[in-house]
């Protein structure tokens, strides 16, 4: 048994052991012949929290847990194959991780099995060698500020000290850390950074130009830009290399089109600056940026027809090889020849899957780290070296998945009532049958925002195998497709967005995919808006709704009440809000006739309500004054209130019992067991 097998075995994670021929990686064991998956199949918590190399590659990190365990921290020596366990806690999972060198990692802690509401807690940070030495706390959990052990005398950083999303150099002892100030309304005013010794728990903070909201570390791990948002302005600063000094990169609107907005992506390891932005195009795109000129370059790097660009850099300390992004499905594109091959390989050994590679900082490591994932396979983890042409799985996200139970998916593309163009998922489910079938029209939240892309996701796979296809519209507004889409969404929440949903519905009809007698509608947040809306506004198409945590009115979101807070912004109030949805007082009219709450009466069909005890995005009282108003009229509402949660079911008692309760209305109204 190899030393990957025997660490993370009590994770019941199947691995290969090092030193095996390439192979493709085998697929888990189906359930009971003609049984579905079991619903904690999809929605339990995983065993496996993913995996990184360390910068020479010598070594592996992962985060796993044994069955209903807590999460722990190991690390196994790829050259000797030997692994160990270098955190773990009986009250506490470990979180995020991150390689500070070769030697040392840092990482937080989190509660899987406290909600929201319960959470006393704050992540802390830590850090370890990856023997399991040198152990030292650098921020506290509680409060009470000084360290056991470790340096004497030595105060702990304040609870709100998080770990940087950003490896930072990985040659040295010292990482970035943040620091969000917040202001009376617990808003965050400002974000320091802070250079933290992960040996000592010294730091020290980094001027900052402003109020700063985020920051972006360079080629070589440092502070080179930061970023700040005031009075509806997005302002990009740039820190000088030779005196530390920061300069006004470039500014412009926070919302609306973004026409001369640049989003940076990262530094190349030559220093280049590498931004998303549109330009003259539809579409965003991949950029190089001249920081001395303040321009971007005449063309774009990287473009995709009809694709805003989304994704980041991958490179190593040498130079950039490539990116990894998303048009229909996320995947990678190498500038460099030998990747181009790699992938190659890789593809030719995995052809079930797309292959995402990640590379570690030193370039002449052979190991890479590929993670694979299909509509029907939920992501995979291997390592490949390149000098033997030897490919090892590391472990399954979802180990009760088995592939030939899940369902097909497909990107389309259908024409809205206007003649807009509204791209989609779709989901069938397993086996022959293709017409007829049972559909729920999955409204993803935002709104402004990209769905899902292609790829295993548990929502639509869940459903899809109980026997229902799943169609996921990205509605005009959906971000990713172009400014033309986005700004078409403007100020038509309950209208043309809303249209867009049924048309959808109408066009699998019309493909003779879908049964037009049983068509439920489904979503969260604004995805629980538009529920709602669509059974308002289309009575006939629409047998049933499920709303969870979802706006039912949209006056709320200016004003919530004095007794329920929001963690919506003065500057989202002030500028976005009146920009993409309206004014509350100049379209009084226009909200009355798009707010659920006030259209109630209307809603005849049977309804499932869904919310959290602690939601600051959509406070609870949304979801009791709309079951309150709902329930005048109709009696066919369940209705569920999970107390400690937020906006989302962060524990797995809940998401399992909601998903439990969704798998009954659903037969009931829809499915086998709908009265026809």
């Amino acid at each position: 048994m190899s030393a990957i097998t025997r660490v993370l075995g009590a994770a019941a994670i199947a691995l290969f052991a090092l030193g095996t021929p390439a192979t493709v990686l085998a697929q888990t064991p189906a359930t009971a012949p003609g049984a579905p998956p079991p619903l904690s199949a999809f929605f339990a918590n995983a065993a496996f929290g993913g995996a990184k190399l360390s910068p020479d590659a010598r070594h592996l990190a992962a985060r796993a847990s044994a069955k209903g365990g807590r999460d722990f921290l190991t690390v196994i020596d790829l050259q000797h194959n030997k692994g160990k366990i270098v955190a773990s806690y009986n009250d506490a999972d470990v979180g995020d991780f991150e390689w500070v060198n070769n030697e040392r990692l840092v990482f937080n802690t989190s509660e899987k099995n406290v909600g929201e509401g319960d959470m006393s807690k704050a992540p802390g940070l830590y850090a370890v060698n990856l023997d399991g030495t040198q152990f030292v706390q650098l921020a506290e959990r509680t409060g009470g500020g000084m360290v056991a052990g470790g340096p004497k005398s030595r105060r702990l950083l304040p609870w709100n000290t998080f770990m940087l999303p950003q490896p930072g150099a990985q040659t040295s002892d010292e990482v970035y850390v943040t620091h969000p100030v917040l202001d009376t309304k617990q808003t965050v005013r400002y974000v320091d950074l802070l250079r933290l010794n992960t040996r000592t728990g010294s730091s020290q903070i980094v001027p900052r130009p402003g109020n700063v909201k985020g920051w972006l570390l360079d080629h070589q791990g440092e502070p080179r830009l930061a970023w700040s948002s005031d009075d509806g302005r997005v302002t990009l600063h740039y820190r000088e290399p030779a005196d530390g000094a920061w300069r006004v990169l470039t500014s412009y609107a926070t919302f609306g089109a973004g026409q001369d907005a640049i989003t940076p992506v990262g530094f190349g390891p030559d220093g280049t600056l590498y931004v998303e932005a549109r330009g003259s195009k539809p579409t965003t795109s991949l950029y190089t940026y001249d920081i001395k000129a303040g321009k971007l370059a005449s063309e774009p790097l990287l473009s995709a027809a009809g694709y805003d660009f989304e994704g980041s850099l991958v490179r190593n300390r040498d130079k950039l090889l490539g990116v990894a992004f998303r048009t229909d499905a996320i995947s990678n594109e190498w500038f460099d020849p030998g990747m181009k091959a790699l992938q190659a390989t890789l593809d030719k050994l995995l052809p079930a899957t797309i292959n995402l590679v990640s590379v570690p900082a030193q370039a002449d490591s052979p190991w890479v780290l590929v993670t694979s994932y299909s509509d029907t396979i939920p992501s995979r983890f291997a390592l490949y070296n390149t000098g033997t042409g030897v490919l090892n799985k590391i472990a399954d996200a979802r180990t009760g998945i088995d592939p030939k139970q899940m369902g097909r998916q497909q990107f389309v593309r259908y024409k809205a009532r206007d003649g807009m163009e509204i791209p989609a998922l779709l989901t069938l489910p397993p086996g022959a049958q293709r017409t007829g079938l049972p559909l729920v029209v999955l409204v993803h939240g935002g709104p402004y925002v990209r769905g899902n892309s292609w790829g295993w996701d548990a929502q639509s796979q869940f459903l899809a195998s109980r026997g229902y296809a799943v169609l996921e519209p990205e509605f005009r507004g959906s971000m990713g497709f172009g400014v033309k889409h986005f700004q078409a969404g403007m100020k038509t929440w309950g209208l043309a967005m809303q249209d867009d949903l049924a048309d959808g519905a109408r066009w699998a009809i019309g493909k003779g995919l879908v049964d037009p007698k049983r068509i439920c509608i489904a979503g969260a947040s604004y995805g629980g808006y538009a529920t709602l809306m669509g059974l308002v506004n289309d009575p006939d198409l629409y047998k049933c709704g499920i709303n969870w945590v979802g706006v039912t009115d949209i006056g709320l979101l200016f004003d919530n009440g004095w007794s329920f807070t929001s963690d919506a912004s003065d500057e989202w109030k002030v500028y976005g809000l009146p920009q993409l949805l309206g004014d509350p007082v100049k379209d009084a009219a226009r909200f009355k006739a798009t707010s659920p709450i006030q259209q109630a009466a209307r809603i005849t069909q049977p309804l499932l309500l869904a919310y959290g005890g602690v939601d600051r995005r959509v406070p609870i009282n949304h979801g009791t004054a709309m079951r309150d108003a709902v329930m005048r009229t109709n009696k066919q509402v369940e209705w569920v209130e999970y107390p400690e949660e937020g906006h989302g079911w962060a524990l797995e008692k809940n998401r399992i019992d909601f998903w439990t309760r969704v798998e009954k209305f659903l037969d009931k109204n829809i499915g086998s067991g709908a009265v026809r």
